[in-house]
């Protein structure tokens, strides 16, 4: 399956289901088939960083995601896939946002043939495509600590109270990517 590239953020970014190309034992688990046209209800998302360890720590240690196992996809495949030049291999670094076959996957990836340029990140509305990743968490404040150990600044005026009591808190992760948290803070 292809879809254009979109880009989220300062890298460029890529909805793909690549282990649909690939061999059983490379690709991760898929998710579980609901009922209709779609295999999954969940997306992948994939995201091309300048540094990927950087950004592999945004995600663990500020995010709350937890790295699973990874994949590699050849050159060959991703050009034939009409979602590279084919300059070179890749390896993918794939992370959950919570267990089971409905988890979000996150895919972080670099190539260092063909790094990519980085878009204007200054707001959402600066570049077109994917712009944030939205987060939904049980309580701000167990999330607002985890920022705060992980050094990663709130942008704005920090939580915003939305309708319903809910709170929104927006930060960047290492190339700039707009991150959002949406959710109650617990007493």
């Amino acid at each position: 399956m292809r879809m254009r590239a979109a880009r989220l953020g300062a890298a460029v970014a890529a909805v793909v289901v690549l282990p649909a190309c690939q061999s059983a034992d490379k690709a991760p688990a898929p998710p579980a088939a609901p009922a209709g046209e779609f295999a999954s209800l969940t997306i992948d998302l994939g995201v091309i960083a300048s540094d990927v360890e950087r950004s592999a720590t945004f995600y663990t240690e500020a995010a709350g995601f937890t790295e699973i196992q990874g994949f590699d996809a050849s050159a060959a495949l991703t050009r034939d896939a009409g979602l590279t030049d084919g300059k070179s291999d890749v390896h993918v670094r794939v992370f959950t946002l919570g267990e089971g076959p409905g988890a979000t996957r996150l895919k972080l990836m670099r190539f260092t043939s063909s790094p990519g340029a980085a878009p204007d990140n200054a707001y959402i509305h600066s570049t077109l495509g994917f712009r944030y990743l939205t987060i939904r968490v049980k309580d701000q404040n167990a999330v607002l600590a985890r920022l705060n150990k992980a050094g990663v600044k709130v942008l704005g005026k920090g939580p915003c109270p939305l309708a319903g009591g809910a709170w929104l808190t927006c930060v960047k992760d290492p190339d700039g990517n707009l991150v959002e948290f949406v959710g109650p803070k617990a007493n």
